[in-house]
């Protein structure tokens, strides 16, 4: 009668470690390649490129820790089942394979009814259909495989060998590829800061025009600002710490300048050639600069910011009238 190998802690903590780091990665690879094919065929009406960026950037980690993980318990697995190698039938390796091959293959037909639904309600586009093939083939990729894996009889099989180098140059490939469609960590460092300089330059604004509206007078200078009760303080550029340059032109005219590394038109979608503006901010051509000094004049409208003073005259004209 033959021996039934018994599972251990060791056997647990390497078949689930192995299966946790299997579907990070492939969760990450298909975010990864998404987020690109939306960088690549952007959706004019459905476009943020600081979102795609930041996916990329999340996916990418995952991919590049979860990937290496992966191997090395599937290379300890491997390892245990060459010097004993009845630990292939143990229940847990056995129900985990099957789990996967369950959620591919569901996967596969949700991917399937998604493609055929949007085909009848003529909804298909170039973007849609990208993202419908990398779904479909990385879950019949990880079908095939473990199918493969659940009958494979020689534990010595060259194609393993194979299969790991090829999962390394992928990742490699995959993450190598976001330097060229969503730039390298410096590109993305400078673009970031480059957003603070003009969220510091949305602030400075609102505080100019809200000093006007409560002095009908526009601040001397950017410490006018400054207010301990608020709590408010007068941002500075996040790399000089040099406060930003602010010039009163007339009584309701005034410029912000800042120093930019990137310009805003780098990060606009290409449609037909022609960039277009993100409707996930419809006040960033407001904003829009160049990677150099740029100013950004501003005129208050009377109209539309009535001061305080103006105001309590409205609201007692009808009396007076």
């Amino acid at each position: 009668m033959e021996n039934k190998i018994k599972t251990t802690p060791k056997d647990v903590f390497l078949h689930l470690f192995n299966i946790l780091t299997f579907y990070l990665s492939i969760i990450s690879f298909i975010t990864l390649y998404i987020h690109y094919i939306k960088a690549l065929f952007p959706d004019e009406l459905n476009f943020y490129f600081s979102g795609i960026a930041n996916a990329v950037r999340w996916s990418s980690s995952m991919l590049i820790i979860a990937a290496p993980a992966f191997l090395l318990s599937g290379w300890l697995l491997s390892r245990n089942y060459k010097i004993s190698p009845a630990r292939r039938e143990l229940a847990i390796r056995k129900w985990l394979i099957y789990f996967t091959l369950f959620l591919s293959a569901v996967t596969i037909i949700i991917d399937l009814i998604i493609f055929v639904y949007n085909f009848f309600s003529g909804e298909l586009t170039i973007q849609f259909f990208l993202k419908i093939l990398v779904v479909l083939i990385v879950a019949a990729a990880v079908f095939g495989y473990y199918l493969w894996d659940l009958k494979r009889q020689n534990l010595k099989s060259r194609i393993l060998r194979v299969l790991a180098w090829a999962l390394v140059a992928v990742t490699l490939a995959s993450v190598i590829s976001g330097f060229f469609i969503v730039g390298t960590p410096a590109d993305q460092r400078r673009r970031l800061t480059d957003e603070r300089r003009v969220s510091d330059l949305q602030n400075l604004q609102s505080q100019v025009v809200n000093y006007w509206v409560q002095k009908e007078v526009l601040p001397e200078n950017l410490d006018k600002l400054n207010d301990s009760i608020s709590g408010f303080m007068a941002p500075t550029d996040p790399e000089t710490n040099q406060s930003y340059e602010y010039r009163i032109v007339d009584l309701l005219s005034f410029e912000l300048c800042a120093d930019f590394k990137t310009s805003s038109d780098d990060f606009l979608p290409t449609v037909k050639g022609v960039k277009i503006s993100s409707p996930a901010d419809p006040y960033q051509q407001n904003w829009n600069h160049q990677a150099n000094h740029t100013c950004f004049s501003r005129i208050i409208d009377p109209e539309l910011y009535k001061s305080q003073r103006s105001a309590g005259v409205d609201k007692f004209l009808p009396e007076i009238r």
